[in-house]
């Protein structure tokens, strides 16, 4: 018999060292302990589990498939799905599978089975697990409920709103600042696509997508505000929370101010002798929109005093967008109509030239773009124009010294020239003046969105951004 008893220890080590466990067979011997091997439902998948006086157990092996387990001497720590539970190892089979021990669920305190050791493998109650895990079990079925949106809600504040998303259970969250808003990521969450409007001034509407496994939440929110997200966990569930406002502190690293948060210059020439300041119009029309829509915007002269050049430089050298705008007036000149000038030729700064000649230091193309930026805002800001029934040409200059020290996209817009009589009588209809600040205002905020994306390198989609 004692022979037996030692080649059946033999075959129950050699099971569980290599999980090759045969469902239905029971062994005894081991330190008086009834074994029976059997199957488990596991998260879909059919796994082993062993009864161990009348209590169904799982190895630590089986479980750290969906679980993270850690074991401190004699303390075991169980974290998943936003709970936090702790179970006292107790070496006596019998008494572990009792409620003798007591086991801390998250904050709360219970009588429970407990973790124990079988052949030296760490081994861990299933109905416990379940509780703690707000988990369904049945005998030989530990069903994990699917991670779903169950709801979304809001709350307004006095410098910041609130937005509160209900899961079933905890997924990872990823959140980045992108353009004009904020986009959070949920992996492995179920939800239904819907669009929310709140009550709020800083979070007006919240959009959820569903984008493969994923779910997004998209919020729109001025790059100038800030933004904080936290877990809550309930015993019902898990709150994602997302504060947003001036009044949450901005946290961007300064380099990815470059991206999160842009600076838009527009310097409009004073023309003096064609009676209205239509350059002036047009820039602080412009700037309104995009001011409105969250931008950053700064405009380097207003009606009665300007920048002086030094300071315009400056401005130009930190800028995402440097749009000069200006009339034609070459004298004696037949020259008509609205044109779009790029920059061509070197730029006044080194650093510029190095990055754009492919010396880029890491993160370089955050502060100088290449050559192509203003080609394509060029593209967005004649394309509006045509949408408003304006054609504009497309040529090239080398004679605008801003623009050279614009090391993002520049452009120099020509709303028409000044002794041309058909331009000037345009250029005072209130309504062309109209279409040409939307025709600005549109292709900035156009470009910077899709440079936010570009950069933040995320999948979601980003909300939208026209003033």
């Amino acid at each position: 018999m004692a022979g037996r008893t030692r080649r059946l220890g033999v075959r129950w080590r050699l099971a569980v060292l290599g999980s090759t466990l045969v469902a239905g067979v029971t062994l005894a011997g081991l330190g008086g302990a009834q074994v029976t091997f059997t199957q488990l439902k596991l998260a879909g998948q059919t796994v082993q589990s062993i009864q161990l006086y009348g209590a169904e157990y799982a190895s630590e092996t089986i479980l750290g498939r969906v679980l993270r387990i850690t074991r401190d001497d004699r303390l075991v720590t169980v974290t998943g799905f936003g709970h936090t539970l702790l179970f006292p190892l107790d070496e006596d089979q019998q008494r572990a599978t009792t409620d003798f021990n007591t086991v801390q669920l998250d904050t709360a305190r219970r009588r429970a089975r407990t973790a124990t050791l079988v052949n030296g493998n760490l081994y861990l109650p299933l109905d416990t697990l379940a509780t703690g895990l707000g988990a369904s079990y049945a005998n030989g079925a530990f069903t994990i409920a699917p991670a779903q949106l169950l709801g979304v809600s809001s709350r307004a504040g006095r410098d910041s709103d609130r937005l509160v998303l209900d899961l079933s259970r905890d997924v990872e969250v990823i959140d980045e600042q992108r353009g004009s808003g904020v986009v959070l990521t949920l992996r492995g969450l179920s939800g239904q696509a819907r669009r929310y409007t709140t009550r709020g001034a800083f979070v007006p509407s919240a959009e959820v997508k569903q984008v493969g496994s994923d779910v997004t939440v998209t919020v729109p929110l001025p790059a100038s505000d800030g933004y904080r997200t936290y877990k809550v966990v309930r015993d019902t569930g898990v709150r994602v929370v997302l504060d947003a406002g001036p009044g949450i502190p901005r946290s961007s690293p300064d380099l990815l101010t470059r991206v999160t948060r842009p600076l838009i210059v527009l310097d409009p020439a004073r023309v003096p002798g064609v009676g209205r300041d239509v350059t002036l119009d047009v820039a602080r029309r412009a700037a309104e929109l995009l001011t409105k829509a969250g931008w950053r915007v700064q405009v380097t002269r207003d009606p009665g005093s300007a920048l002086s050049l030094e300071d315009t430089l400056k401005l130009a050298r930190q800028s995402d967008v440097f749009l000069a705008l200006d009339l034609g007036r070459f004298p004696n000149s037949a020259r008509s109509g609205v044109t779009v000038y790029e920059q061509t030729g070197r730029a006044s700064a080194q650093i510029i030239n190095d990055i754009r000649a492919g010396q880029a230091p890491p993160y370089g193309t955050l502060v100088v773009a290449g050559t192509g930026s203003s080609r394509r805002l060029g593209d967005l800001l004649r394309g509006e124009l045509k949408g408003g029934g304006v054609t504009a040409k497309q040529e090239s200059t080398s004679r605008v010294l801003t623009l050279g020290e614009a090391p993002q996209a520049a452009l120099l817009l020509e709303l028409g020239w000044a002794n041309n009589a058909t331009d000037l009588a345009n250029l005072g209809v209130d309504g062309r003046l109209k279409i040409m600040a939307d025709a600005v205002a549109r292709s900035v905020a156009t470009y910077l969105t899709a440079r936010a994306n570009n950069n933040a390198n995320v999948s979601a989609t980003t909300p939208e951004a026209r003033p």
